[in-house]
C-alpha cells in the first residue's frame, strides 16, 4: 500500500498492488507501475526507496539507469515501475491475472495517464 501511495505521490498511474502469496513463492505481494518517462519513471523508483528506508534496505533494484523497466525486490513485495509502453507488451497485469488486487485508495486506484484526461 505504502509503494502505490509513494508512486502517486509521484503522478504515477495505472497503479495496482497484487496478492500474490498464494500462487507464487517469488514474493507476497507485487506492485505494478506505469510513469510517463524514462524520468519520472526513476524518480517514482526513488521515492519508494527513500519512502521506505524506514522499514528496510531495498535487496535489488534493476533497471533504474534506463528507467524504461525498473524492477525494485524488497523482498516480500516486489514493485515493477514501467513505461506505459513496456509494460503493454511484457503484460504483467495479465501474466499475474489469478492474484487478488489490494483495494487501494479510490483517488490512487483511479489516477490515469494525465493525457488521458
Amino acid at each position: 500500500m505504502k509503494c502505490a501511495e509513494l508512486a502517486f505521490d509521484k503522478k504515477a498511474f495505472d497503479i495496482r498492488a497484487l496478492d500474490i502469496a498464494k500462487i507464487s513463492s517469488i514474493a507476497d505481494y507485487l506492485v505494478i507501475i506505469s510513469g510517463n518517462s524514462d524520468k519520472q519513471n526513476q524518480a517514482i523508483a526513488d521515492s519508494i526507496r527513500t519512502g521506505l528506508k524506514k522499514y528496510g534496505k531495498v535487496h535489488d533494484i534493476e533497471g533504474e539507469s534506463e528507467g524504461k523497466w525498473i524492477v525494485m525486490d524488497y523482498g516480500d513485495v516486489i514493485v515493477h515501475v514501467f513505461s506505459d509502453q513496456l509494460r503493454h507488451y511484457y503484460k504483467l497485469d495479465e501474466l499475474w491475472h489469478l492474484a487478488p488486487e489490494l483495494d487501494l485508495p479510490e483517488q490512487i486506484r483511479n489516477a490515469r495517464r494525465e493525457d488521458d484526461f
